[in-house]
């Protein structure tokens, strides 16, 4: 009875866990300094309101189950790592095409799932792009001098094209984070949009290394430049900071995404990166989400996780609901 539950559940979810294909892009708008000299940030009510998320009772049996499959749908399966091969690589498009175990899906009535996408370094495109050769998943590359962001700005912008012209459909770019800290905000738009010019047809996450940004209020007004200039997603971290993502950093930034839709009608997605590695965890960035912004930004083109590991917590999460036992961390590889 319970797999019949869990399968009715999953089936009526079905269709919003696939990859899902938009050609919706932000066009970007001017600078408006009216608009950013008034943004400002409760601190104490944001944090209050962080804090409440985790502390909430969860969804549990099937339901946590269908969003826990609606999470994997959303994971950038990322590696960003100095030894990275084209083995690795391979092996880590594989798992986006194949994320959790047949078995498993079949006892949840599941077919066809797979990640959002595979993010890795300009170099490891192409292994990327052959492993992934007959399906929808597309290939990010971080670009722009990943994770510093200090190279030359014209050898920047040059990664960025190299790096379409390989096959790339996403690039995560990162911000010059001087520009937010000195308060260079036309710096900062006309840098962002240059690198949206860049990406031509591809989509453009903006990382704001919002660990290194000093203030909330700096990590609202980063975001909304940002949009601006005409990124389609805002992303949280590199991964490579000592802070990352985090519930208040979240709310702020999802909260100018709102503010960005209310005042132009233009839908920009959300990617929280680094750290997040627990399957609670990840309903809780999915209850925010969808608290915060609705149902429409629950779908892989709004909503991304920056992760690899955290694929491996959920699948062992979905192996105790249709089992009753927890496996080994083994039993789940990411390749």
């Amino acid at each position: 009875m319970q797999n019949q539950k869990s399968a009715s559940a999953v089936q009526e979810g079905r269709r919003s866990a696939l990859p899902q294909v938009t050609e919706t892009r932000n066009p970007g708008t001017g600078l408006d300094m009216d608009w950013l000299g008034a943004v400002a940030v409760n601190t104490s009510a944001v944090e209050r309101r962080a804090a409440s998320l985790p502390a909430r009772r969860s969804v549990k049996k099937e339901y946590q189950a269908a969003w826990l499959l609606k999470a994997v749908s959303c994971i950038d399966l990322t590696t960003l790592s100095g030894d990275d091969t084209p083995g690795r690589v391979r092996r880590l498009a594989m798992k986006a095409r194949q994320p959790v175990r047949r078995d498993l899906l079949a006892a949840l009535g599941m077919e066809g799932l797979t990640t959002g996408a595979v993010c890795v370094y300009h170099e490891m495109i192409a292994p990327a792009l052959e492993a992934l050769e007959g399906t929808a998943i597309p290939v990010a590359a971080v670009s722009t001098g990943f994770p510093a962001g200090l190279s030359p700005f014209r050898l920047r912008v040059e990664e960025i094209r190299e790096s379409v012209a390989a096959g790339a459909r996403e690039i995560d770019i990162v911000i010059s984070r001087r520009h937010v800290l000195t308060g260079n905000w036309q710096e900062l738009y006309d840098e962002v949009k240059t690198f949206r010019e860049a990406c031509g047809p591809a989509h453009m996450k903006a990382i704001l290394a919002t660990g290194e940004l000093g203030s909330l209020r700096n990590v609202a007004r980063a975001s909304l430049v940002s949009m601006m200039a005409g990124a389609d997603f805002i992303k949280t971290s590199t991964g490579k900071e000592s802070v990352n993502a985090t519930l208040p950093v979240s709310l702020v930034m999802i909260r100018m995404i709102r503010e960005y839709h209310r005042r132009t009608g233009i839908r920009v997605g959300y990617k929280p990166a680094g750290g997040i590695s627990r399957a609670k965890q990840a309903l809780t960035y999915l209850t925010l989400i969808k608290e915060e912004l609705g149902n429409e930004w629950l779908s892989p083109h709004l909503f991304r996780f920056g992760a690899s590991s955290l694929l491996g917590d959920i699948e062992r999460q979905l192996e105790h609901h249709v089992t009753g036992h927890y496996s080994a961390s083994y039993r789940h590889a990411m390749g």
